[in-house]
């Protein structure tokens, strides 16, 4: 069983994206193709945000964000650190301090009520993430935003079809950064990512930071980077896009049958909250177990792949301890030594569900 079914969507969508990929390689347009202006077009209508800027990974994404803020050294931005490291990796080389704020213990996700307390005159941008699937409480943390005149870039790399009010993750603040990680909901076959805003001033800086800071071609009026999406793996997410809405229901289908399965199987299993307010595309399936090395090994050993996302808070990485003391954060770490992703992709089967469930009821007994 693969941890993530890559090879069962490429069976199902192999022809279009054969298509694509042909396409460019007939017109040989490899950098800003009339594929990269398609796909932005298809994003920006599926999230509702006026603009979608596509860029060279996720990570870009966040980075080419801050950029367009114009973060200044010493700038505070306050995120979470239960993420993966790009999150804050991004704030420092963008000249940011990064002050983490710690997690609800049932989602996972930034705890809104603490970062009113963790503003000083120095913050200059909240950065929730979007962790798993499921959008943080971003109604909360807009109004906290908006009454010290801060920005709020939502780091939705695992949540891009996701749902928050009505409204799709990506569209809920003032830019919204995903990734195209093939391992992603919306996967590329390589690294890719986009931003999201309706705000023309932001997106104009985005897209002239992305092609090293040019506004036309050498007339350089502002820093930027080499940040562009390449047109092959533009067109390879336009041909996942043919069936991403009926993916996006499996996901949550199959969210609702892994929480039934296993409170009937394992009901001591703590599972993660989903606000109901939103929803999860659950680009990890994530539970908590104790003694969790010892579970994957016995999971392993009857054919289950598992991963941590992730073994430890940012604050505990050696590149990051500055930013914060060991105590701090306790639901992040204690979260982190508790959490274990199963399989999970849109093409799971009922059986291979069922064996999930049954192998870990068996590891944990």
């Amino acid at each position: 069983m693969d941890f993530i079914d890559l090879k069962s969507q490429y069976a199902a969508l192999r022809d279009d994206i054969n298509a694509r990929i042909q396409k460019v390689l007939d017109h040989g347009q490899y950098i800003l193709g009339p594929e990269v202006k398609e796909m932005e077009a298809a994003l920006s209508d599926y999230t509702g945000a006026k603009h979608c800027i596509s860029v060279a990974s996720g990570t870009e994404a966040l980075l080419i964000s801050l950029m367009a803020l114009d973060l200044q050294p010493g700038d505070e931005v306050i995120t979470s650190p239960f993420t993966f490291a790009a999150t804050a990796e991004m704030i420092v080389l963008a000249g940011g301090v990064p002050v983490f704020v710690d997690i609800e213990p049932d989602t996972a996700n930034i705890d809104a009520s603490l970062i009113e307390s963790a503003i000083t005159p120095r913050t200059r941008a909240v950065m929730p993430v979007s962790l798993y699937g499921q959008v943080a409480d971003m109604v909360a943390i807009n109004a906290i935003a908006a009454r010290h005149g801060l920005a709020v870039i939502e780091d939705a790399a695992q949540s891009f079809g996701a749902s928050y009010q009505g409204k799709k993750s990506c569209n809920l603040s003032t830019l919204g950064c995903t990734s195209f990680f093939p391992s992603k909901p919306l996967g590329c076959y390589g690294d890719g990512g986009a931003i999201f805003t309706s705000d023309d001033r932001l997106a104009q800086a985005c897209r002239e930071i992305r092609t090293h800071g040019q506004s036309q071609r050498y007339l350089h009026t502002r820093i930027g980077v080499g940040g562009r999406m390449d047109t092959l793996q533009c067109a390879v997410v336009l041909g996942k896009l043919t069936r991403f809405d009926w993916e996006i229901q499996r996901r949550l289908a199959l969210g609702e049958a892994y929480r039934a399965k296993l409170q009937a199987a394992v009901p001591q299993l703590q599972l993660l909250a989903v606000r109901p307010d939103r929803d999860c595309v659950w680009a990890q399936y994530t539970v908590f177990v104790d003694e969790r090395d010892a579970v994957q090994a016995r999971l392993k050993a009857q054919g289950i792949p598992t991963a941590v996302h992730y073994p430890r808070p940012l604050h505990h990485q050696p590149a990051y301890a500055r930013f914060g003391r060991p105590e701090d954060c306790p639901h992040s770490v204690a979260a982190a030594a508790r959490v274990m992703s199963l399989p999970m992709s849109a093409d799971l089967t009922e059986a291979q569900q069922d064996q999930v469930v049954a192998a870990l009821a068996q590891a944990l007994a």
